[in-house]
């Protein structure tokens, strides 16, 4: 498990890397990061333009789809 210190970035609140998580998750300034709820907590996931676009594809589907989804899940 690795500590994430949150800090104060003008009126906002953020989370500092270690240079080894900055490594590990082959990060760079300005890249995105996307935080996902799972069924232990939650999960942190590098961004890309092709995760993006899937994320995109999968909110829409799941919009125009409600109802069938629902009774799926049942």
């Amino acid at each position: 498990m690795i500590e994430l210190k949150v800090i104060r970035i003008g009126s906002s609140l953020g989370v500092e890397f270690s240079a080894d998580v900055v490594n590990q998750l082959n990060l760079a300034d300005g890249d995105s990061v996307y935080l996902e709820e799972s069924p232990d907590g939650f999960r942190l996931i590098r961004g890309s333009s092709e995760l993006k676009s899937q994320l995109s594809a999968a909110r829409e589907i799941a919009s125009k789809r409600r109802e069938a989804l629902r009774e799926l899940a049942k």
